[in-house]
């Protein structure tokens, strides 16, 4: 009876991907459009989310007319949005206002290998009773990506919700012993009526230190659910990452 009353609300919210997409990026402009084996890399996100069959709706939200062509050459459903947000939190949310919806997802645009089961996790966590806002987290271990200040980490109380986020190594091994870090991965899920009073905050403290949003939102008292995924996927943020995301890619398709 669970799975059925589960199933029922899954069907019956209407449920729309956003993936903001800006061509300006501080250490790889233009990446949007960059080829990954013989299709852009905006084009990639878009199919997955496609694919996936999760979403009544999937959007591209962007303020580049480069980015905007490109998305409707391939068929794909685009927004302009206005070019003076500061966060993909803020374009989605311009698109989300106008648009019929109850649970908005961000599947970031430089996430180009995201898997049916990632994806499919986070709709599954969006279904919980009283749920705001959602997240992702995959396990590591103990090595130079746990102390990069690139690789958020997150700590969970015992329901599973987001006590700190942390470009730090948290929590702190003052014990001997393995540390298993949580890194954040950076795909959201929004209830559409909280999403826009998130928009709404003033920056805070915590979130202007760590330049991390999502810590807004944890200082005003939303909560956020986390859930756990196997694998985390590459994220294209140089072209370090892209020329080592194609060689992997290579060997697979």
């Amino acid at each position: 009876m669970e799975q059925l009353i589960k199933s029922f609300k899954e069907r019956s919210l209407k449920k729309v991907a956003i993936i903001p997409a800006r061509y300006q990026s501080t250490r790889f402009p233009g990446k949007p459009l960059v080829d990954i084996n013989g299709k852009s890399m905006i084009g990639r996100v878009y199919d997955n989310a496609i694919k996936s069959k999760l979403f009544d709706k999937v959007i591209v939200a962007t303020d580049d007319e480069r980015i905007f062509n490109i998305v409707k050459d391939f068929g794909g459903l685009i927004y302009m949005t206005r070019p003076d947000h500061i966060s993909g939190t803020d374009r989605i949310a311009e698109v989300a206002n106008q648009i019929d919806a109850d649970m908005v997802y961000n599947i970031q645009g430089d996430e180009p290998f995201l898997e049916f089961e990632t994806l499919k996790t986070v709709v599954d966590l969006s279904l919980a009773e009283g749920f705001e806002v959602g997240s992702l987290y995959h396990e590591i271990d103990v090595n130079d990506s746990s102390f990069n200040p690139n690789q958020v980490k997150v700590v969970l109380n015992n329901r599973h919700e987001a006590l700190y986020f942390s470009r730090a190594a948290i929590p702190f091994n003052r014990v001997s012993g393995d540390v298993h870090y949580k890194k954040h991965i950076g795909i959201y899920a929004f209830r559409k009526d909280v999403l826009l009073k998130l928009v709404e905050l003033s920056p805070s403290p915590l979130e202007l230190t760590e330049q991390l949003e999502q810590l807004r939102w944890l200082e005003n008292g939303y909560s956020i659910k986390m859930a756990k995924v196997n694998n985390s996927p590459i994220s294209i943020d140089t072209p370090q990452d892209l020329e080592f995301a194609i060689k992997n890619l290579s060997t697979k398709e």
